[in-house]
């Protein structure tokens, strides 16, 4: 089964990684479903039973997107607000329609990771940061499993630096997918 990639991504037009790894993850259809919210929905007028219909069809769900203020871009916010739903979600005899499936994030971050801990110039993990997914996921009863990050691209733009994030997300995404 192939794995839903959710991604957000307000300018991905402009991105350096976010494009690069959706350019990669398209040359595979038989692997990835790639999932642009932005694209699908340019007015943010989120049409919740179709968001629905494709999560219900995948049992392996990436959310992609860039850390954003710490925290995920507003379309992705609402999309969880909007299409995680009381009886749908979580909440009734046929809710828990996310519960079991594996879900992840794969989150690019301009700062470089060693910013990112106690003590230095962000004070908290990317992981304490994320927090709020993992606790969404749990309660919503589905198989959270542990993110990817691609850090410090506000200092490491080069092509080269670019590329070597490729092959590193599509072996995490390999492992997820098992």
């Amino acid at each position: 089964m192939r794995t839903l990639i959710i991604v957000a991504h307000p300018h991905i037009e402009d991105s350096l990684i976010n494009k690069r790894w959706v350019d990669e993850l398209e040359k595979h259809p038989e692997l990835y479903t790639v999932h642009q919210l932005y694209k699908a929905y340019p007015d943010e007028q989120i049409d919740v039973h179709v968001e629905q219909r494709l999560i219900e069809q995948h049992n392996h769900i990436v959310f992609q997107f860039p850390l954003y203020w710490f925290a995920a871009p507003p379309l992705l916010k609402k999309w969880q607000d909007e299409v995680l739903t009381y009886g749908w979600a979580y909440g009734s005899k046929s809710g828990y329609k996310v519960g079991g499936k594996k879900v992840t994030l794969a989150v690019s971050a301009g700062i470089d990771e060693h910013e990112y801990a106690h003590g230095e110039k962000y004070k908290y993990t990317l992981k304490e940061l994320l927090r709020p997914f993992e606790l969404t996921f749990e309660y919503i009863h589905a198989d959270y499993r542990p993110f990817f990050a691609y850090y410090g691209i506000e200092l490491n733009s080069t092509p080269e630096w670019i590329e070597q994030s490729v092959p590193l997300y599509l072996r995490f995404l390999e492992e997820f997918s098992k």
